[in-house]
């Protein structure tokens, strides 16, 4: 990685690869996607990122997820399950005209993308397609997160984060920088381990 340079976001697909994204301290374009497949071997995908985030990835593991929060965009790709290569490149959502931008993702059992709108105090959840299917509303601006689980993998834990607030935003906002939790009424899925292929990822 270059100097002033950090990762931002990361996940294993359903074959247990891990995907990480990396970004500029400036928040200028610089960043890139990488792959690391488990046998330590590491992948370049593609760069010119801006703010990476929102990695996920479907449930049969065949269509791969990815945000370039600056970019206002949330892109889908095809994803090969045995090569991990990438390919086929589209516009999945896009949040320019609200006030939220794309921050952290995940995919629940039912295949829908569940996206925390940084700075739009909102969780999106969309269907497979691309269209909105749902939006909850939250007590904090600043979502940057969202993950599954608790007992019956039907919570969503939601983290927030409490910088760039006005002072005046911030006194309103007791619960800004905490976890929230919301059951959705849908399940989650389990995610995976590095190198450990996970069920719903499977191909038979």
């Amino acid at each position: 990685m270059a100097p002033a340079q950090r990762y931002n976001d990361g996940r294993c697909d359903r074959q247990g690869r891990f995907w990480v994204g990396s970004m500029n301290e400036s928040i200028t374009p610089g960043g890139s996607l990488y792959r690391v497949d488990p046998d330590g071997s590491l992948t370049h995908c593609f760069g010119d990122i801006i703010v990476p985030n929102s990695i996920a990835f479907s449930p049969d593991g065949r269509f791969f997820y990815f945000a370039d929060t600056r970019r206002f965009a949330i892109w889908r790709f095809d994803l090969d399950i045995d090569s991990g290569v990438i390919s086929d490149q589209t516009v999945f959502a896009q949040t320019t005209g609200r006030p939220g931008r794309p921050d952290g993702s995940c995919v629940d059992s039912e295949g829908f993308l569940w996206n925390a709108e940084y700075a739009g105090g909102q969780i999106v959840r969309y269907a497979p397609d691309g269209r909105i299917d749902r939006i909850v509303a939250l007590p904090v601006t600043h979502p940057t997160s969202v993950c599954f689980g608790g007992p019956a993998m039907d919570t969503l834990f939601i983290t927030s984060g409490s910088m760039h607030l006005a002072k005046e935003t911030a006194t309103s906002e007791p619960l800004a920088g905490a976890v929230l939790a919301i059951n959705v009424g849908v399940k989650g899925l389990p995610e995976p381990r590095f190198g450990s292929p996970s069920k719903s990822g499977d191909k038979s």
